[in-house]
């Protein structure tokens, strides 16, 4: 048998592989006979692996892809077979055209002229031509001014409120509401509430009734959001402590 002669570089890929057994042993790339191109191609990688050379991975898929098409030639009906062969055979074909032009390439590099021109001026207009209404234009300038903004630290101005916030205590209001209701029978709870100066003072007073109703200190006479507060006679008042 005569012992194969190759050299792995100058294969570029298992096509190019296919392309040297197809032309070295005179087959028709065609009609490709797969059962001839199968034994010649695995003989080549058995050797590439027997001499402990490194055969990339697309050699043996390569190899793979041919055995399964002599496999499906073997079936009665080998239509996927004539598929398979008909799609490697444009593969080949099309490699050999792209290695062809690259050859002709390659012979006339020495004789290829350059041809260059200074670059040219290209004038455009810069005048921005969109419309845009005045509502847009107005959300657009909040919408950047708001981002730069919130780079910005917090003002003084913010924590002045909180710093200089008087604090004003639930037992304060118990107190002020049991001496005012000292000096008058009935207190409309809508009034009191209306002399507050403050939301904190609001919440105050709000809170001091709920804890003198706790205390059954005081009366409340009426229903809905506005009733009026009673101090608690004092009869009651003795009544519960018994």
């Amino acid at each position: 048998m005569e012992k194969i002669q190759y050299k792995t570089e100058c294969f570029e890929g298992p096509l190019d592989l296919l392309l040297y057994l197809i032309g070295k042993h005179k087959l028709n790339i065609y009609d490709i006979p797969i059962f001839e191109l199968v034994e010649q191609y695995t003989a080549y990688v058995r050797q590439m692996q027997e001499d402990d050379l490194e055969v990339a991975s697309e050699f043996l898929t390569m190899a793979a892809r041919l055995v399964y098409m002599k496999t499906v030639s073997l079936l009665p009906v080998p239509t996927e077979a004539e598929e398979l062969k008909k799609e490697l055979t444009g593969e080949l074909i099309e490699y050999r055209a792209c290695k062809e032009a690259a050859g002709l390439l390659a012979k006339n590099t020495d004789g290829f002229q350059l041809f260059t021109r200074n670059p040219a001026v290209i004038k455009w207009d810069q005048t921005y031509l969109r419309l845009h209404e005045p509502e847009e234009i107005l959300r657009a300038y909040l919408n950047v001014a708001g981002k730069n903004l919130r780079r910005l630290p917090p003002s003084a101005e913010n924590f002045r409120r909180l710093i200089s916030a008087v604090v004003i205590s639930v037992s304060e209001k118990i107190e002020e509401l049991t001496d005012k209701l000292k000096t008058v029978k009935r207190l409309s709870f809508r009034k009191y509430l209306a002399f507050s100066k403050s939301r904190s003072e609001l919440v105050a007073k709000f809170l001091a009734v709920l804890e003198l109703c706790k205390m059954k200190k005081i009366n409340v006479l009426g229903s809905g959001a506005d009733f009026d507060i009673a101090p608690r006679p004092m009869e009651a008042e003795n009544e519960q402590t018994e």
